[in-house]
């Protein structure tokens, strides 16, 4: 399985940036995805998810409102549209699979923890300048 991240890069504060992740070698239309960030000297935390169905979605109280994950199945990509973005947003973006089959009552912890995921991409910078 191998999941690519793209889309980051350097943009101001208030701007917009479209992250894209790529999967391969999984069954895409069953999985959850995710994405998570990391900033330098902090642990990964949870941005958003989304799952199998791709009618639930879930976010960190820290970007609701101004960030959005959907997917594409036919195309195996999962995306995260960042609006408004503010200098504590800087982090590398990891995106992350399972082969979901979580019920919906357990999703929705479970879809913020970083080791329920058994797939992550490599990861892509986003720095917001001020």
């Amino acid at each position: 399985v191998q999941l690519q991240a793209s889309g980051g890069g350097l943009v101001q504060v208030g701007g917009s940036l479209r992250l894209s992740c790529v999967a391969s070698g999984l069954t895409f239309r069953t999985s959850s995805l995710g994405w998570f960030r990391q900033a330098p000297g902090k642990d990964r935390e949870f941005v958003a998810a989304i799952r199998r169905s791709g009618g639930t979605t879930n976010y960190a109280d820290f970007v609701k409102g101004r960030f959005t994950i959907s997917r594409d199945n036919p195309k195996n990509m999962v995306f995260l549209e960042m609006s408004s973005l503010k200098p504590e947003d800087t982090a590398v973006y990891h995106c992350a699979a399972i082969q979901d089959h979580a019920i919906l009552s357990t999703w929705w912890s479970s879809s913020t923890q970083p080791t329920w995921y058994d797939y992550w991409g490599q990861g892509t910078l986003v720095t917001v300048s001020s």
